[in-house]
């Protein structure tokens, strides 16, 4: 199995299958720090950063969004004070795909990136 991080988003359209139970028992080990989570009658990953002022928080927030947009993934961002929270679904099937858990994988990459730079 190849690693996630080294897998590329796939263009996705509303009638892409989202990743079955066993996808999930089968690459969540590579994201294990990730939440699988309800919210609105969809599933999400999700994951909290913790940084120690603003300034680091908002220069990961920006990272996560260069590399969403270079995939043409987005998720949703909430930059606080010291933490980042990042969640990933696939709007267009209101489910979990699986780009959402490669860019979990690319999220934790440059998030150990980003630490070994500050």
């Amino acid at each position: 199995m190849e690693e996630l991080t080294k897998q590329k988003c796939q263009a996705c359209s509303n009638d892409a299958p989202a990743v079955t139970q066993e996808e999930i028992a089968q690459l969540k080990p590579q994201i294990p720090d990730w939440e699988i989570i309800e919210r609105e009658g969809e599933l999400r990953l999700e994951r909290s950063y913790t940084f120690p002022d603003f300034q680091k928080a908002i220069a990961f927030t920006n990272l996560v969004g260069d590399a969403a947009e270079e995939a043409q993934h987005h998720p949703a961002l909430l930059t606080e004070y010291g933490k980042v929270t990042v969640t990933w679904w696939t709007h267009d099937i209101s489910n979990l795909h699986k780009n959402d858990l490669i860019m979990a994988a690319k999220t934790d990459e440059i998030a150990t990136e980003f630490a070994s730079k500050n």
